[in-house]
């Protein structure tokens, strides 16, 4: 462990001089470039070399929060020793264990002055951490996992969020954040499916797109992960080979990344750890390098995820010693080892030194870092590490009432009414409640496990959680007043345990309405149910948790199913029996409120599975995007048929859509013809008729019958979230250029073909109320990264 600061210092303590005070590169004035360009030559090759790995200040402490961490715990050469000539990075000062915000600020504004001052060239470190459900630090807020932003399927809120989290993060002197996860979701199995915004490309890029915008609208540095492939792992199994087609890869894998690189201005990326076909990302110079930065125009910096660069020899088996990894690395592309050096310490210099790795590979990448930590002011002059709040003597809230709010909304706006066939829901001034499972009175399950409390304060039990959170007992409590709340967890998340079972069935049968609260808790490597290296061996509900809910449905007590999960989970008949079902994906510190504000009718549902809802446990899960012989047919007796498709969720409104329209459309129903290199105007008008205010996702799909290639049965090609007053109705209108219909051919060029197409609008991918045909005329059409990424939706009052 190394220790940076032994104390915190006052809030204005002298500064050390400048080491390299009145140098070119200080000067603010000057291009950046050139100011890079006469760094790079005043440095020595181990002062280029300091530049390209973190420095992990607390690895040993702890259980594993990072893929086989202990296995790199290596001691280090003392602070002054090993930062004489200089750091790239520090790596999760806060995200590690409990510190006072405050003290963390202080801690790495010391840090970060002791670099400077015993460096010759006294060049700062870029600070990261995780920011996935919120800054990952103690005492700040904790937001709702991804799988519930694209349950949201709300942009706006998205990007509000993000911004209000890079706040936070600059507020302490973090500049650079690890998020987004843009993994489109392949196998519900996986543990780390929490973490993907969803299994529709096209969702997971407006998302993605709108987390990056404003993390680095903030001053964060966005960084894209994993590239690519990562979740499309064998079995669901974490690290395990992605068997994945170029055309999937091409169509499904990289929209996300492109989107959130155009569109979103990301400046960092991170690559996948699962090798694609045989090939590991992090050594390959066709993905990082050509591809990445070829094609798709990429100038920023790419780092590694945690121990990648290490793993080419320890796991992968494509380098035999660290100065192998090192080479294949760099060369590929990656150019900053994280979260530690290991094999870009030593082992690269000597390679460099002995010429087998060629300087001008070098200096490439540490141009990028160096550009990178000139656009961050690190390079000028006069640079000082203390944030405004600690100079100010003002008191840093990561965890304010506006931050708050926003978690609040994205819960709301992400909890999904799966089933009310009973009409249960809402529940009106029920006498006496019975609230029973294993995730009624926990907080933790209310997170992700990369919110702080599960992935860092987890280990430190002796510390409180650091935010106010209510339990889902606790929320229906305060929602219902008036009722009398009994509660029994039944049984525990994870381990197979009977013996409380009885006890919830006693607690239910003596209840108007039964509330089971089941689902997850989030860990890592194992020590959860959802999470990293949480992986599931088929869909059924974790533990003991079927058997609790098949005896509560056998008392005859009204269940609602309250599902507090990572992933989506086999519901079999249990929604054929069940009186409601709801989904809520982590839903974070407001979660329970949200949760009981939808079963009082408080709130009214609005959120839409980003995911399917299996009905079976299956072994081998599928997503929507599938052809037509991934569907129920007669040549297969496995029916894939899902409970609840992509893009399904109830409202206690109605909604109905009408006036489908595509602009220029011909009379007498012939299809519009719109040539291959043009865009159409289609509308629709949708109107509350529910009697009560409420918000509809509006969804557009496509379906192309005849192409090149076989094709998905139908895709999303755009969306939006309409919120109407009772009675009211808006104009939804959807901007769409033919880039858009685009697919990967026989020939692995992207390409628009002519021909005949359909577009449906809908409340899902299979409750499709309005339909147009189109007709694209001309040449077949070859389109390239510079094309049209998103659909443009407007939304008129009526």
């Amino acid at each position: 462990m190394i220790e940076p600061a032994a104390s915190p210092r006052s809030p204005h303590p002298s500064e050390p001089a400048d080491p390299a005070a009145g140098a070119p590169w200080r000067d603010p004035a000057r291009p950046l470039p050139e100011r890079v360009r006469a760094l790079l030559d005043a440095m020595t090759v181990e002062e280029k070399v300091a530049q390209l790995y973190g420095v992990w200040t607390s690895i040993g402490d702890g259980d594993e929060v990072a893929p086989n961490q202990h296995d790199f715990a290596e001691p280090l050469p003392p602070w002054e020793e090993l930062t004489k000539p200089g750091l790239g990075q520090l790596t999760r000062m806060f995200g590690t264990v409990p510190v006072e915000p405050e003290t963390g600020a202080r801690v790495l504004a010391q840090t970060q002055r002791d670099l400077v001052a015993n460096s010759r060239l006294g060049i700062p470190a870029i600070a990261h951490e995780e920011c996935l459900t919120g800054f990952a630090a103690w005492q700040a807020t904790v937001f709702p996992t991804p799988l519930a932003w694209g349950a949201s399927f709300d942009p706006g809120t998205v990007e509000a969020m993000a911004a209000g989290i890079g706040r936070s993060m600059r507020s302490v002197g973090v500049h650079q954040g690890l998020s987004p996860v843009l993994d489109v979701t392949f196998d519900y199995r996986w543990g780390r499916t929490e973490e993907t915004i969803g299994e529709d490309p096209y969702l997971v890029s407006v998302l993605g797109a709108a987390y990056t915008r404003g993390l680095e609208g903030a001053g964060i540095v966005a960084t894209l992960k994993h590239f690519a492939g990562y979740s499309a792992s064998g079995a669901g199994r974490n690290h395990a080979p992605v068997h994945l087609g170029p055309r999937e890869f091409a169509d499904v894998v990289l929209p996300p990344f492109e989107t959130a690189l155009r569109e979103g201005g990301a400046r960092s990326v991170m690559n996948s750890y699962a090798a694609v076909d045989g090939v590991a990302p992090a050594a390959d110079p066709a993905l990082l390098t050509d591809l990445l930065r070829g094609r798709l125009g990429f100038d920023g910096v790419v780092v590694a995820d945690y121990f990648a660069v290490s793993f080419l020899e320890t796991t992968q088996g494509l380098a035999a010693s660290p100065g192998e990894a090192a080479a294949l690395a760099l060369t590929a592309g990656i150019d900053v080892e994280l979260p530690t050096v290991r094999c870009y310490g030593e082992p690269l210099l000597d390679l460099v030194r002995s010429g087998r790795v060629p300087m001008s590979v070098l200096d490439r990448s540490v141009e990028r870092v160096l550009l990178q930590k000139g656009e961050l002011g690190l390079l000028d002059a006069g640079w000082d590490p203390e944030p405004p709040a600690l100079r100010e003597g003002r008191v840093i809230d990561l965890d304010p009432p506006a931050m708050r709010e926003l978690a609040r909304s994205l819960a709301e706006r992400s909890v999904v009414l799966l089933d009310n066939r009973s009409g249960l829901l809402p529940l009106s001034r029920p006498a006496r409640l019975a609230v029973v499972g294993p995730c009624a009175d926990d907080v933790l399950s209310l997170m992700g496990c990369y919110a702080f409390p599960n992935h860092a304060g987890a280990h430190h039990p002796e510390m409180p959680v650091g935010v106010d959170l209510a339990t889902v007992l606790e929320a229906v409590r305060t929602e219902f007043p008036d009722a009398l709340v009994d509660a029994a967890p039944g049984c525990p998340v994870q381990e197979v345990d009977h013996s409380g079972i009885a006890d919830a069935v006693r607690v239910a049968r003596g209840a108007d309405v039964c509330l089971a609260v089941l689902g997850d808790r989030a860990g890592l490597f194992g020590r959860g149910t959802s999470g990293e290296g949480c992986d599931a061996d088929d869909l059924r509900l974790p533990g003991a948790q079927a058997d609790l809910l098949e005896a509560l449905l056998e008392t005859g007590t009204p269940v609602v199913v309250v599902l507090l999960t990572g992933r989506p989970y086999a519901l079999g008949a249990v929604v054929d029996r069940a009186a409601a079902v709801v989904q809520a994906f982590f839903p974070g510190e407001e979660g329970a409120g949200a949760v009981a504000g939808v079963l009082s009718g408080r709130v009214n549902p609005s959120g839409r599975l980003p995911v399917q809802v299996p009905r079976t446990p299956g072994g081998s899960p599928a997503t929507y995007l599938g052809p037509a012989l991934a569907r129920r047919s007669d040549i297969s007796s496995a029916d894939p048929t899902p409970a609840f498709p992509f893009g399904h969720g109830l409202s206690y409104t109605r909604f109905d859509y009408t006036d489908l329209r595509i602009d220029d459309a011909p009379a007498g129903g012939q299809p519009a013809e719109v040539p291959t290199d043009g865009r159409l105007e289609i509308a629709c008008t949708v109107a509350n008729t529910g009697g009560r205010a409420g918000s509809e996702v509006v969804q557009l799909y496509l379906e192309d019958p005849v192409a090149s290639v076989v094709r998905p049965v139908r895709q999303l090609i755009g969306f939006a979230r309409v919120d109407l007053a009772a009675d009211a109705s808006a104009e939804v209108r959807f901007s769409v250029h033919t880039d858009r219909t685009s697919f990967t051919g026989r020939d692995l060029q992207r390409v628009v073909e002519a021909g005949e197409l359909a577009f449906r609008v809908g409340s899902s991918s299979e409750d499709l109320r309005l339909s147009a045909c189109v007709r694209l005329t001309g040449p077949d059409r070859v389109v390239g990264p510079e094309r049209v990424l998103t659909t443009p939706v407007e939304v008129t009052p009526a």
